[in-house]
């Protein structure tokens, strides 16, 4: 077979090649199963040698087939080879470009002035994105911002291009550089930022755990006149924010200082919320009148408790950002109230508290951010506590809570102004009380005297507490002597229950009756729900008007079983 096809190959080359001018002529651009192929298309089919040259053909394909596989071999090969022995490229933090053609990075800690491959339009990088830099410490590729790595909080904006960050959990102060994507965000110290792993770019403004809204409460509107039965501590409010804001020229003159500050104290719900909120809405109301300026006010609803925090520092953080956050809304426009409600638990006596390693720090840290806000002008103050004894005498000194206002339980006459607040005349009344007395407005006159007479008579079912006092005198407090706004509240509130389950009842027209108010006044205090339901002393001197220091004891009167009607004698 072999000695055939040498006689083959000796036969074509005989044939074809030795004609300089034949088109058959050996040429490198072709592969030998196509030389073959051009050759058979040539001769005859009668040709002694097709046969050998088409046997030859299929031999020569595949050798060349088996050498075309073997290339692709050695090729992915290679290319393995390379990979695995190349060396690795390096990311970095791009930091911006002195020149056209050479950009200023960072890796691993290091700056570096390098080439950009022109591939890469340097004027596209961003300030803070990843890029990848080969071994010779060229850009080569743009990967984008990170989106991992460490977070921290802002303590200081240094101009428009660098922030101070920091001073926290361990971590030393730094000055950053903001990414192309902060250069025009509203930054503000307490935010917190994430920094690139070079800890040179802040990269992102992370959204707050806790956002300085949580604590904003809605104001409604809500004029002097809502608020019932505390004209006396209402007048020394007015006359301590309005009279600066009416008469600044006489206040100048006489060189006289706003207060920074007000304490509301007294038991709870008496009305100091609320008188709060009226000083939010009828100060920005004045200021608004006075300057002429478009202005809402921003009321900061903070609960003591809230602040509270274990770790070392968090609160003093929070106290910080409360006070930042309240100045930061003044520059944008708003009024800012600070509302402390329970401040005692908060700001109480650094020694007595049993947070004392906490208000070590605390007090001092509010004592200071109170320090340096402009009176009625950057930032309201007012606390709120039922126990005013219990606070830091830090706090209550001149020049920081400038006045201490007491709001009282209300007296008969108050309670009756309160009455007429929550029975308003636009609720349905029973028509026959409505037709017996002649109109609506004398309907409501009988039912709030019904209800102060039930609530505020010395009767023996009226009998609630019993005060034990140094001296050796024993007090008796009645339900009277425990009225509260939001008692009378309540109180208002289970009579429009009973006329309502009485209307879907009788499926007839119905309204708050005398027997309602009476039914509501018994349940209210049967319930107990606003009075401690312990004999301990110290709860119970919350509510009542007592120096805690001349009480003993205090003990709830129960009602015992009614004594039976004795029978007839027989």
């Amino acid at each position: 077979m072999g000695s055939r096809f040498a006689a083959c190959r000796a036969a074509v080359y005989n044939r074809f090649t030795v004609r300089e001018d034949s088109s058959f002529e050996a040429d490198d651009a072709f592969s030998s199963s196509e030389k073959l192929d051009r050759i058979l298309f040539s001769l005859k089919d009668d040709e002694p040698l097709r046969r050998a040259l088409q046997d030859l053909r299929a031999s020569v394909a595949e050798e060349e087939e088996t050498i075309a596989e073997a290339r692709q071999t050695l090729e992915k090969m290679e290319q393995i080879i390379k990979k695995v022995t190349s060396p690795a490229n390096r990311i970095g933090t791009y930091l911006g470009s002195p020149n056209k053609e050479t950009a200023q990075i960072v890796v691993g800690g290091s700056d570096y002035y390098c080439n950009v491959d022109p591939r890469i339009p340097a004027a596209r990088l961003k300030k803070g994105v990843r890029v990848l830099v080969n071994e010779a410490y060229v850009i080569v590729g743009d990967l984008g911002y990170d989106t991992a790595g460490p977070v921290t909080k802002i303590t200081e904006i240094i101009g428009g291009e660098r922030l101070r960050v920091g001073s926290e959990h361990g971590m030393q102060s730094l000055v950053l550089q903001r990414s192309a994507d902060l250069m025009k965000r509203n930054l503000k110290v307490g935010d917190e930022v994430r920094v690139d792993a070079n800890f040179r770019v802040a990269l992102e403004v992370l959204d707050r755990p806790h956002s300085e809204d949580h604590f904003l409460d809605t104001v409604p509107e809500l004029p002097w006149e809502k608020v019932g039965g505390q004209q006396e501590a209402l007048r020394a409010i007015q006359d301590a924010i309005e009279l600066p804001l009416l008469h600044p020229g006489l206040f100048a003159r006489f060189q006289h200082a706003t207060p920074k500050g007000f304490l509301l104290y007294g038991p709870p719900g008496c009305g100091k919320t609320l008188i709060g909120k009226a000083t939010a809405y009828n100060l920005t109301a004045k200021l608004k009148q006075e300057t002429g300026e478009e202005m809402s006010e921003y009321f900061m609803h903070i609960k003591g408790p809230e602040i509270l925090n274990m770790w070392v520092g968090e609160s003093e953080r929070m106290v910080r950002e409360i006070f930042a956050t309240a100045r930061e809304k003044r520059k944008e426009g708003f009024m800012p109230f600070l509302f402390i409600d329970e401040a005692e638990s908060i700001l109480g006596t650094r020694r007595a508290s049993r947070y004392s390693n906490i208000l070590s720090t605390l007090v001092p840290m509010f004592c200071t951010e109170m320090d340096g806000i402009d009176s009625l002008n950057e930032v309201v103050i007012i606390l709120a506590s039922n126990r005013a004894d219990l606070i830091d005498p830090a706090i209550l000194r001149p020049g920081r809570i400038d006045r201490k206002i007491k709001v009282n339980r209300p007296d008969k006459d108050a309670a009756r102004e309160i009455y007429k607040i929550y029975l308003a005349r636009d609720l349905p009344y029973e028509p026959a009380l409505v037709r017996d007395k002649g109109g609506v407005p004398e309907a409501i006159d009988y039912l709030v005297g019904k209800a102060i007479d039930l609530q505020f008579s010395h009767r023996e079912e009226n009998r609630f507490l019993e005060v034990l006092l140094r001296s050796g005198r024993k007090d008796i407090l009645y339900r009277g002597d425990l009225v509260s706004g939001a008692l009378i509240a309540s109180v208002v509130e289970r009579a429009k229950s009973f006329a309502i389950k009485r209307a879907i009842a009788t499926l007839q027209e119905e309204g708050i009756s005398e027997s309602d108010v009476r039914l509501s006044l018994e349940a209210e205090y049967a319930e107990n729900d606003i009075f401690p339901p312990t004999d301990i002393t110290e709860d119970w001197l919350k509510l009542i008007d007592y120096d805690s220091e001349n009480v003993v004891k205090v003990s709830p009167i129960r009602p015992g079983p009614k004594p039976r009607a004795a029978s007839p004698v027989i």
